[in-house]
């Protein structure tokens, strides 16, 4: 999760205004064993090779709903679109880190061949594990970005168990370039500009910035807001090792009102992405259900990474690993809030904060190691940042003051207090009191930069 988040209910009868393909948590894929089988990770020359055989420079955007309840679990489709620009990667199209509690793949058609995937997170799978989840059934609005193929490929969904920590098909479909339902129209044009130019996408890290709750007269405000986030976010380290990877840029995506919508305030506010606090009724947790609205207005730049910008004073935000990213801009703690949540979203940082208010639980199935690079269970410590720990610091390491500068492996982390340990102390990822990342993290960070630029 994240310090903070929306409400925005599907209804059956919304989705039944849609054309849906889905599969539950128990489809087989259509050619078997073929999701189990080896996933060679190609890197360099030969992945470059990969795109040119496979891709063109667009986008392939895919809506879909994840939905459900706390014990089911079904992905629908809803439309595809192709988008004009590919920001991403060409010489990485297969994701080495192993991130994320869900995973999209495309392979090719004719030769079966592993062609793209990535990880990523959902505030779907937070939802599953509230009371209400218990009590009803719930849709998400999702949406996958890949390099607009070539060629038919099979397009597949998978959802990490929560039982066995292995991945299972829950959604899959062919997919023809030349299909005259994927959705060719203009994009709806919006103003852009890119205020920092490193480079070209195709190995920088695009960050797209999207105006929410700024009306037309307040874009000077956002472009300023915007440049003021991203220099804070260069000034710190890990980032600013890498200054000169990052191509940023602003979405002029204006609202009909100012600011935000604030439920438990009774204040509801009409703004282009529809953002909300009182997600889960968590009064600091900002988010959007409308994932649509954002990746529309992100579709007028490349981009790797979007970050919703919120015109509000109030303290908050929210972020999901290759999803979005979501912080207000006013608050004395913005900055940290907002580098923060790009934690998450850009990096797949996991919370290290254990006694703050989260209304979900089962998180965590403590029998696995978890796939943030930052906290672990002790299952496979080896493969987090053990090799980091001094020989003499002990392990676990106490919460005592004398370890407050040591990296180690402190009980207390991914909103549990037992069974999870996290790098430090105190870090980004844990309070707005740390003087910044911790050494976990920010080898993370530097891993998923050079992945985006080597």
């Amino acid at each position: 999760m994240k310090l903070y988040t929306a409400f925005f209910t599907l209804t059956a009868g919304i989705l039944s205004c849609f054309s849906f393909q889905v599969f539950s948590q128990q489809t087989q894929p259509l050619v078997p064993g073929l999701v189990a089988q080896s996933q060679t990770v190609a890197s360099g020359k030969g992945a470059a090779n990969l795109f040119d055989q496979f891709f063109v420079p667009k986008t392939l955007r895919i809506d879909y709903f994840l939905a459900g309840d706390s014990a089911t679990e079904t992905a629908y489709f809803r439309e595809m679109i192709q988008e004009p620009f590919w920001g991403g990667p060409r010489h990485n199209t297969i994701d080495p880190f192993g991130y994320g509690t869900y995973r999209y793949s495309a392979y090719d058609s004719a030769s079966r061949q592993l062609i793209f995937t990535r990880g990523f997170s959902s505030l779907f799978q937070e939802w599953r594990g509230t009371d209400e989840a218990k009590k009803m059934k719930r849709a998400f609005p999702m949406t996958a970005v890949l390099p607009f193929p070539k060629n038919t490929i099979r397009f597949v969904i998978e959802k990490r168990s929560y039982t066995t920590n292995q991945f299972e098909v829950i959604f899959e479909r062919f997919i023809n370039p030349s299909d005259y339902f994927i959705n060719r129209e203009n994009i709806h044009p919006m103003k852009v500009t890119k205020y920092k130019d490193a480079g070209d996408p195709a190995n920088h890290v695009d960050i797209a910035f999207i105006a929410e709750g700024y009306l037309a007269g307040d874009m000077d405000k956002f472009k300023a807001d915007a440049a003021r986030i991203s220099d804070y976010i260069l000034s710190q380290e890990p980032y600013c090792q890498f200054a000169d990877r990052f191509n940023f840029y602003t979405v002029e995506a204006p609202s009909d009102e100012a600011g935000v919508t604030i439920p438990g305030k009774d204040i509801f506010v009409n703004t282009s992405i529809h953002s909300s606090f009182y997600t889960f009724d968590m009064d600091r947790y900002l988010t959007t259900f409308d994932t649509k609205a954002i990746y529309d207005a992100a579709a007028n730049a490349p981009y790797d990474a979007v970050f919703v910008l919120v015109n509000s004073k109030r303290y908050g935000g929210g972020g999901f690993y290759n999803h979005y990213c979501e912080s207000t801009v006013d608050h004395q703690y913005s900055l940290f809030v907002a580098i923060h949540e790009f934690g998450h979203s850009f990096a797949g940082l996991a919370d290290e904060y254990y006694q703050s208010e989260v209304t979900y639980s089962d998180f965590y199935n403590l029998r696995f190691e978890p796939w943030e690079p930052n906290i672990t269970t002790n299952v496979n410590f080896t493969s987090k940042w053990k090799s980091m720990i001094d020989p003499q610091t002990p392990v676990p390491t106490p919460r005592d003051p004398k370890f407050a500068n040591t990296i180690g492996m402190f009980e207390g982390g991914g909103y549990l207090s037992k069974g999870i340990y996290s790098p430090m102390m105190d870090c980004r990822m844990k309070s707005n009191e740390a003087k910044g990342f911790c050494p976990a993290c920010r080898e993370g960070i530097s891993k998923m930069i050079r992945f985006y630029c080597d």
